[in-house]
């Protein structure tokens, strides 16, 4: 399903961390596909609460929390850098599709990283 929020359609998710060598690429395109899947689900599914929402936003937190596994096999991790740009486009994805209350640590609450 394509995406129709033309905002979100246009954003370069994770895009600070491909200028740092440091974050593989194809974890980082792995990334960008969970927020892709994350944006089609709120646009099919239309949370009408933050309850809702944070039950679509904390199941794709769970998929980046495999993800760390694929960093470090790769000689990288989710560290501090890489948690705060995660959760910059958790929270812009969230106010984007009309959640701007919405509280970002919530949004991924069930992280390891």
């Amino acid at each position: 399903m394509p995406i129709t929020n033309q905002q979100v359609a246009e954003r370069a998710f994770l895009q600070p961390l491909y200028a740092d060598t440091y974050f593989p690429d194809h974890v980082l395109d792995k990334g960008r596909a969970i927020l892709g899947r994350l944006c089609e689900r709120i646009e099919a599914e239309q949370p009408s609460d933050l309850a809702a929402l944070y039950a679509l936003t904390q199941a794709a937190t769970n998929e980046f929390n495999l993800l760390e596994a694929e960093f470090e096999a790769a000689g990288s991790e989710i560290e501090t850098v890489a948690r705060e740009e995660i959760a910059e486009d958790f929270w812009f994805v969230a106010s984007t599709y009309g959640f701007a209350d919405a509280d970002v640590e919530e949004l991924i609450a069930t992280r390891d990283w």
